[in-house]
């Protein structure tokens, strides 16, 4: 039986068997344990990077975001309220983007 990392490579290698010009990853690590999402994201790093193949990752975990972006989008209710690199993002950057989350938290709209 594949592990969740083995089925997120073996997926990945199926997209890249197209030769893709473009890569839209949606979640890719959101069910994988952090050792195996640092693996997943490592290979769709180096893909971008070796193999010069555009790579969009929607994706919430922010530390690995920092990690392995070149440049994050930050998006609240449809709307880009960051739009920077790495670097740039801060404090102020991450309340933009999930004060939205956390107003609809606070007034109990959103449910486990």
């Amino acid at each position: 039986k594949l592990s969740g990392g083995e089925k997120q490579r073996i997926a990945i290698a199926r997209a890249m068997s197209q030769e893709p010009k473009i890569l839209l990853a949606d979640e890719p690590v959101a069910s994988l344990d952090p050792e195996l999402a640092w693996q997943v994201m490592g290979v769709l790093a180096r893909i971008a990077r070796e193999d010069g193949v555009l790579t969009l990752i929607n994706i919430h975990q922010v530390d690995l975001a920092k990690r392995f972006a070149d440049r994050l989008v930050g998006i609240a209710q449809g709307v880009v309220v960051f739009d920077g690199t790495p670097a740039e993002l801060d404090d102020d950057a991450l309340n933009r983007i999930y004060r939205f989350d956390q107003r609809a938290a606070e007034a109990g709209l959103l449910t486990a």
